[in-house]
């Protein structure tokens, strides 16, 4: 087959590209066609809340990645024929989330097409150099239901204990029962938005953007990072319900309702103090950083 390299990440500098367009015009309109009503759910069903509203950011900073990633690339279109019939086995699957309205696997089933098909486009050796790009776009799907609702009421089960206990020791009145808050005469409810494994997994996929842009770190140190992203988010999110219970305590319970000043700076406050931790836990770590990238 004939092999090119890529300049600048501009399809036009392969050679032979052109006319792979040309023979596979309608594969690849097939293919656009096929992903924008997902694309479009998701972002109406996705993005325009609190919990998804970092996924345009992921598929901006993704996208961005890939061409950076593509520029000197090495292209050896893949088996197209292994593609198509590839592609055609999850036609099947599309289908059957559209109809039963499983948004995670309607969007897992597309991301996986438009992957088969790059494939064909620059083969494997080519997919596997774009490897962390095509990984960290995987973070657009949204976790199905039944993984995130335990996690979830888990999660804010040792919120409203930790937050309580904490604000308690320090001489505030404050109670829980479950999710429910109690501080002074003011009642809270833990949303999942708060705690939920949406803002976990942004956090990961954020941190990962981080340690691969920044450092160019193998897969070992990413997957500490990753591990540690779990009890960052918690932190964060700890951050965030202690910030909106003592804005009740001091500015009453009109300060944090939905749509104040308070209550949507308190996800900025919970991402910069995850970022921070971030940073902080990747300085730490920078000894074992340089002893794994000797071996």
């Amino acid at each position: 087959m004939t092999s090119g390299v890529v300049a600048a990440g501009s399809w036009r500098n392969w050679p032979n590209g052109g006319s792979w367009l040309c023979r596979h015009w309608f594969i690849l309109s097939a293919a656009v066609l096929f992903a924008v009503p997902p694309f479009l759910r998701l972002a109406r069903d996705e993005w325009t809340g609190e919990q998804g509203a970092v996924g345009p950011v992921i598929l901006a900073s993704g996208l961005w990645l890939m061409l950076r990633e593509a520029r000197g690339l090495v292209a050896e279109p893949g088996r197209t024929a292994v593609a198509l019939w590839c592609a055609a086995l999850l036609l099947p699957v599309f289908v059957f989330a559209r109809v039963v309205g499983m948004l995670w696997l309607e969007w897992l089933s597309t991301y996986l097409v438009l992957v088969t098909l790059l494939y064909a486009f620059i083969g494997g050796r080519a997919l596997a150099r774009l490897w962390f790009p095509v990984v960290y776009l995987l973070f657009l799907v949204p976790p199905p239901y039944f993984l995130i609702a335990p996690i979830t009421h888990s999660r804010k089960l040792w919120l409203s204990v930790t937050s309580v206990d904490l604000l308690s020791a320090i001489g505030f009145e404050a109670a829980y029962n479950g999710t429910t808050l109690y501080i002074d005469q003011y009642e809270l409810l833990i949303a999942d938005a708060c705690a939920g494994m949406n803002s976990l997994i942004s956090l990961l996929a954020i941190g990962l953007f981080y340690v691969y842009v920044l450092h160019r770190a193998d897969w070992r140190y990413a997957a500490i990072l990753a591990l540690l992203t779990v009890p960052i988010a918690m932190v964060a999110n700890l951050a965030r319900i202690l910030l909106l219970m003592l804005g009740t305590h001091y500015g009453g319970a009109a300060t944090v309702a939905a749509g104040s000043i308070l209550h949507e700076s308190a996800g900025l406050v919970m991402f910069l103090v995850a970022l921070g931790c971030l940073i902080g836990l990747d300085l730490m770590l920078a000894p074992l950083r340089g002893w794994l990238a000797r071996r």
